[in-house]
């Protein structure tokens, strides 16, 4: 039973569920609150919807280590769990039960709010995880981009279903207010960061699994590239994150105080050039390894933005946070 909660990944699984809890409670409700609309998707649907999205992200990954049993045995041996504990035809079973349930449970959901974008998600998102798995990981680019596109998919699912949810109560009208604007502007702003972080991971657990996607004749980046132009690439990436994040706060947040650009600074800016300093030092695979677990702490501290964000709209629109207290 072990290796079965093992395969997984359990911490991203509980990843993408704080960043769906962050976005609907500490993004979209201050926003509705904002506004003077009835606050929250509801905890129900709300949980429905994690459900749904950690499912087939559960069911990805079991079908992304069917897939790479001959990588992972050069890659990591020792962390095997395909082939070794769990045979690949249990694995396969595994992952069309995971999937099938996360499918069904999108679809219902979709169904209950009358979204058809949120049902055809639910439906396309499983067959791009599996040609994913089973071709364009190991072709140019072309899978760092679809895991990137998954990753930020996951991120705007809250407004898409929020949306909807607020359409059924108030009809077209809901689109005349700029509520709808502010949610995909602020949720699709943490959307976009987790695309490109997700990007900047992907092409580092490259680098770091460039011994076992040579074996198999993968065409990623680093064995393209070469690992002194895949770093060139990686601190492009830096530079682009960076200089979007100061933009953003200059030219797009108008909270007054200098919280953000505080957060910006100390909590993203520092982080990302130690990042680029691991991946200038790095030489061996476990030194992209640590580099790699920095990016996801990077994401985690991007995503925690948003309570920042819920003090700043509670102070600045005299709310209660989380319904218990006020801010001064």
């Amino acid at each position: 039973m072990k290796q079965y909660l093992q395969i997984l990944r359990l911490p991203n699984l509980l990843f993408i569920a704080f960043v769906q809890f962050a976005m609907s409670e500490a993004v979209i409700m201050p926003l509705l609150l904002t506004y003077g609309f009835d606050a929250g998707i509801g905890s129900q649907r709300l949980l429905l919807l994690i459900w749904s999205t950690i499912l087939i992200a559960a069911g990805g990954y079991v079908l992304n280590d069917y897939f790479d049993v001959k990588i992972d045995t050069i890659n990591r041996p020792e962390k095997m769990i395909v082939g070794k504990t769990i045979s690949r035809s249990s694995a396969m079973r595994y992952y069309q039960i995971l999937t099938t349930l996360g499918i069904l449970s999108g679809i219902i959901l979709a169904f209950r709010v009358k979204s058809f974008a949120l049902g055809f998600i639910f439906l396309v998102v499983p067959g791009m995880l599996w040609f994913y798995s089973a071709t364009y990981k190991r072709q140019f680019l072309t899978g760092n981009i679809i895991v990137a596109f998954a990753s930020a998919l996951s991120v705007l699912l809250p407004a898409i279903f929020e949306l909807a949810v607020l359409e059924g109560q108030y009809g077209k009208l809901i689109f005349e207010t700029p509520l709808p604007k502010q949610i995909y502007a602020w949720v699709g702003g943490f959307s976009v960061f987790a695309f490109f972080c997700t990007m900047l991971r992907e092409i580092i657990k490259d680098a770091e699994d460039i011994v076992g996607d040579r074996e198999m004749e993968c065409r990623t980046l680093p064995i393209v590239w070469g690992i002194r132009k895949t770093k060139i690439a990686l601190y492009g990436f830096i530079l682009l994150i960076v200089a979007g994040l100061l933009c953003t706060d200059f030219f797009l947040i108008s909270f007054s105080g200098s919280f953000t650009i505080r957060y910006i600074i100390f909590g993203l800016i520092i982080p990302f050039v130690c990042l680029a300093y691991l991946i200038f030092k790095a030489e061996n695979s476990q030194d992209f390894h640590q580099a790699s677990i920095l990016s996801k702490v990077i994401m985690l501290l991007g995503v925690s933005y948003s309570f920042v964000f819920y003090f700043l709209q509670a102070r600045q629109y005299h709310f209660p946070i989380f319904h218990t207290f006020m801010v001064q």
